[in-house]
């Protein structure tokens, strides 16, 4: 705006207040005052609105629940113990993973085999070795289908070797530690 603009301005107020009197000048100024006051708390009302959702969707949110009181140790060995296989039938699972490798289609030559005791676990330990051959996918098929078929062994080591690139089949050796225990409910 120029300045003789905000003159005109600045005069017309001076006559509007003089016209007005002291009252409609206070009155001026309240209303001025209220608008910035609303103008303000505009905000903060809704902000305190969200405030008061938030805390009634907690409210409405169900108490948490209580931890499930925590297993025995006593139980988790008990679970531990029955898990185990019967040493006496180690040859059989020995048995079980030559007919797994003649479904998987690999063919499987004699193995190393272990046995040993562990004191401290109080269990047996049955290791077997099979030098195994055949494709990559009947090779991982044979462990998966031994670890479901004996759940008490692990897979504890497997290499693969080819001899020539572009040979099909792929030389491996499996280790696998059978957990046995001599008799089912028999004092450990």
């Amino acid at each position: 705006m120029s300045a003789p603009t905000l003159a005109k301005l600045a005069l017309r107020a001076r006559l509007g207040v003089a016209a007005g009197g002291p009252f409609f000048c206070g009155a001026c100024v309240l209303l001025l005052a209220g608008g910035a006051a609303v103008a303000w708390l505009l905000p903060q009302g809704a902000l305190q609105a969200q405030r008061h959702a938030v805390a009634l969707g907690l409210a409405r949110m169900p108490p948490p629940v209580d931890k499930p009181a925590p297993v025995i140790a006593n139980e988790n060995l008990a679970l531990f113990y029955a898990t185990l296989g019967e040493k006496r039938y180690a040859e059989q699972q020995v048995k079980t993973l030559f007919g797994i490798a003649a479904k998987s289609g690999l063919s499987l030559s004699q193995g190393d085999y272990k046995a040993a005791y562990d004191r401290n676990a109080r269990l047996h330990t049955y290791q077997v070795t099979l030098p195994v051959k055949g494709s990559y996918g009947a090779i991982w098929k044979f462990t998966i289908l031994s670890l479901r078929a004996i759940p008490f062994a692990s897979l504890d080591e497997i290499s693969f070797k080819r001899d020539n690139l572009g040979e099909p089949a792929l030389e491996a050796r499996v280790r696998m530690t059978f957990y046995l225990q001599d008799a089912p409910g028999a004092p450990q």
